[in-house]
């Protein structure tokens, strides 16, 4: 749809079925995200679990002035 407006700013249709479908593939985007996540999380779960511990025993924190993160682990 975008390329549509690229080529043809003008075209209305196009204009209204992408503000349509934006929201809709965001949402979209946003579902595929949390299973994703849900499934590493489980997955880490399984194999941590055989040492005793779990994927909410680590915690990432992201440094504002370089922009990496930094693990570390808690009981």
């Amino acid at each position: 749809m975008k390329k549509i407006l690229e080529i043809a700013p003008s075209n209305d249709q196009a204009r209204r079925t992408l503000r349509r479908l934006e929201p809709l593939a965001a949402e979209k985007r946003e579902k595929m995200k949390e299973e994703m996540i849900g499934k590493l999380k489980a997955m880490g779960n399984s194999l941590l679990g055989r040492f005793g511990m779990s994927v909410d025993n680590f915690q990432a924190v992201k440094d504002p002035n370089i922009g990496s993160y930094s693990i570390s682990f808690q009981r």
